[in-house]
């Protein structure tokens, strides 16, 4: 609450020093706060039911609703493909820890199959990312299965999302090879990048403040030059960076490295953490070079993943409280 608190704290900051629109930055930490804490709620009441219920809303929400949010749509790579993604994998991070926190065999191999059900619906919805991360999700979650001590995995965790998120800096720097950078054009494209690099141009503007929450889209030649633009830069890290300036990217990363030592302390089984570690961390990946923060779902889901990961529920504290009366009891018999 402290990290979040901060968060939205420095969005009002910077938005009044510069005169930005923050509306978007607090629904965005409100999302996650509600979603956190019903996470908590439905994890510690049905360990198991929760995780699988919140599985299949996603994949619903997918279908359903497939562009994921209303007003004009963004064709791809820049559009909703991001959005798609990050909500396929919290799903499929969501159907392994109810796999992982099941008791019958049955059960877990049915919400394990479940969870490869959704990859495989990412891949005919032709979303590449989701297929690729929902695909390392479960790998992940299988070998959390045979990793003894959680700390390394967590480390692990903490060093992709770093990886993925200085690549993505020195992208928009310049600081690639050339035949590197061709590449990942290519993937990318060019009008991504250019938005990276206009992201970066207005950091350096102001370090300190940024220009101002929700100030991109005005500021920035490629998005004002496209003839349709979401006014986003397309990548988390750098939009903080941009609008709220080395403050507001410092509280994005305490937001996501609180969220690591949360999984690294939490009660429930290291595979639930460390499933639930590897989910938040391919979304954070795909945050960082696509605009899945941007939409509201992604948001809650991350937060009700995280929640539902370090919930602990009543069953283990009832045992736990009998553990200790009949202990106290075999010391007060004579």
């Amino acid at each position: 609450m402290v990290v979040l608190g901060a968060c939205a704290t420095w969005s009002l900051i910077s938005a009044a020093v510069t005169g930005g629109r923050p509306e978007g930055v607090l629904l965005a930490i409100l999302a996650v706060a509600a979603g956190y804490a019903a996470g908590r709620i439905s994890g510690a009441l049905l360990p198991v039911a929760a995780p699988c219920a919140g599985a299949l809303a996603g994949v619903g929400l997918t279908l359903t609703v497939p562009h994921l949010s209303p007003g004009p749509q963004i064709v791809a790579p820049l559009g909703q493909a991001g959005a798609t993604a990050a909500v396929l994998t919290l799903a499929v991070g969501a159907a392994c820890c109810a796999a992982w926190a099941a008791s019958g065999p049955v059960l877990r191999l049915a919400l394990r199959a479940l969870a490869v059900g959704i990859a495989v619906t990412a891949a005919v919805l032709d979303s590449t990312t989701g297929f690729v991360t929902c695909t390392a999700v479960i790998l992940c979650s299988l070998a959390a299965g045979h990793l003894r001590h959680r700390g390394v995995g967590i480390a692990g965790l903490a060093l992709a999302a770093t990886a993925v998120t200085g690549l993505t800096w020195a992208v928009a720097a310049s600081a690639v090879p050339d035949g590197f950078a061709s590449w990942l054009e290519g993937q990318l494209t060019q009008h991504r990048i250019q938005l990276w690099r206009d992201a970066l141009h207005l950091a350096h503007e102001d370090l300190a403040v940024g220009v101002g929450p929700g100030r991109f889209g005005e500021l920035s030649t490629t998005a004002t030059d496209a003839a349709l633009s979401d006014g986003k830069p397309h990548s988390a890290p750098l939009q903080q960076a941009a609008e709220q300036g080395v403050v507001g990217v410092i509280l994005l990363a305490a937001a996501f490295c609180w969220m690591l030592f949360a999984l690294w302390r939490t009660a429930r089984p290291t595979p639930v953490a460390l499933t639930a570690g590897a989910a938040l961390t391919a979304v954070a990946a795909v945050a960082a070079v696509g605009n899945a923060l941007s939409f509201t779902s992604v948001s809650v889901g991350a937060g009700l993943l995280a929640g539902l990961a370090t919930a602990r529920p009543l069953a283990d504290g009832s045992s736990e409280r009998e553990s200790d009366a009949r202990a106290r009891g075999d010391r007060l018999a004579p």
